[in-house]
């Protein structure tokens, strides 16, 4: 199986060119300055010459706060750039996998969210996303469109990461505590990917494996809760730990608002294409363990340097 995922260094890029690897499935990776999403049309006929089996749309403008003053570069990415790719992998009669977002929902629901829930984005990063999931399914009948949330990995920016490098240097560290979600390691996004990319392979009049699915950590959690248990978690390893003092969204302003809930049900991914996604505890521990070994062996090569 050939994968042609958009981008190059993202974190799900970067975990499926590494899952890619231990389970026998060829990624090839494409972005900037081969394919640039702000201008899809130019770098088309390179996805065509690779032919490969299945397109993954991963990459994306995920400046939240940033697209609030960049409306029409983050449509350009997240909305215009998957249409011209979704309308390509119907071309080439191959199916497309689009990743999407929580942030199509407002949060204002007290339960987590199902695929059929009423959308209703409260910032520019969301709906540029929904817009962006429209395309797809507007262009070809052949998509699998996966809304992820709150993604950690040992590569690229992101909360866990952000998390042990200011407690390396600080001992307190205020985390908003009363925004709620379903942490997702990339790796495990990864693993997905590739067992629906086979599944729509595997069985391409399946219409039921078509669609909208919800994508996301096992457990929900607090941004608080999530930053102590990473604390917990590397301080039993060794690594750097802080104190956390919980704070309200009105606390800590942003340019974008948030959803105050950002669960998602993946009751239909399981019930469909037969993926159970592991507890967040247990891939935040992985991450972290990896991060830290990483770190050691550095040191090392420094040492002996």
């Amino acid at each position: 199986m050939k994968l042609l995922v958009t981008g190059k260094a993202g974190q799900v890029v970067t975990a499926l060119i590494e899952r890619g690897a231990t389970q026998g499935v060829e990624i090839v990776a494409m972005g900037r300055p081969e394919l640039d999403l702000a201008n899809p049309q130019e770098g088309l006929f390179r996805i065509a010459v690779v032919k490969p089996d299945a397109i993954v749309s991963a990459a994306a403008y995920t400046s939240v706060d940033k697209a609030e003053a960049e409306a029409d570069l983050a449509e350009r990415i997240n909305a215009h750039g998957p249409a011209a790719l979704a309308q390509l992998a119907g071309e080439l009669d191959i199916p497309i996998i689009h990743l999407s977002t929580d942030y199509v929902f407002d949060g204002s629901k007290l339960s987590p969210y199902v695929e059929t829930d009423q959308t209703n984005p409260l910032g520019v990063y969301g709906a540029t996303k929904l817009a962006g999931e429209r395309a797809v399914a507007s262009a070809t009948d052949n998509h699998a469109i996966l809304r992820t949330a709150w993604v950690y990995s040992p590569f690229g920016n992101n909360f866990l990461k952000t998390m042990l490098k200011l407690a390396s240097t600080r001992p307190e560290l205020r985390v908003v505590d009363d925004q709620h979600g379903n942490p997702t390691s990339a790796l495990d996004i990864a693993d997905a990917v590739i067992k629906v990319a086979g599944n729509l392979l595997a069985r391409p009049d399946h219409q039921s494996l078509r669609g909208t699915f919800h994508l996301t950590g096992t457990g929900e959690v607090s941004w608080a809760d999530f930053a102590l248990e990473i604390f917990a978690q590397s301080a039993r390893l060794g690594g750097p730990s802080a104190n956390v003092r919980r704070i309200s969204t009105v606390d800590y302003p942003t340019p974008a608002k948030r959803p105050a809930n950002s669960q998602l049900d993946t009751t239909k991914l399981h019930s469909v294409h037969g993926i159970t996604m592991p507890d967040w505890q247990s891939s935040t521990h992985n991450t972290i363990a990896r991060l830290l070994a990483g770190a050691e062996d550095q040191k090392m090569e420094e040492c002996h340097a």
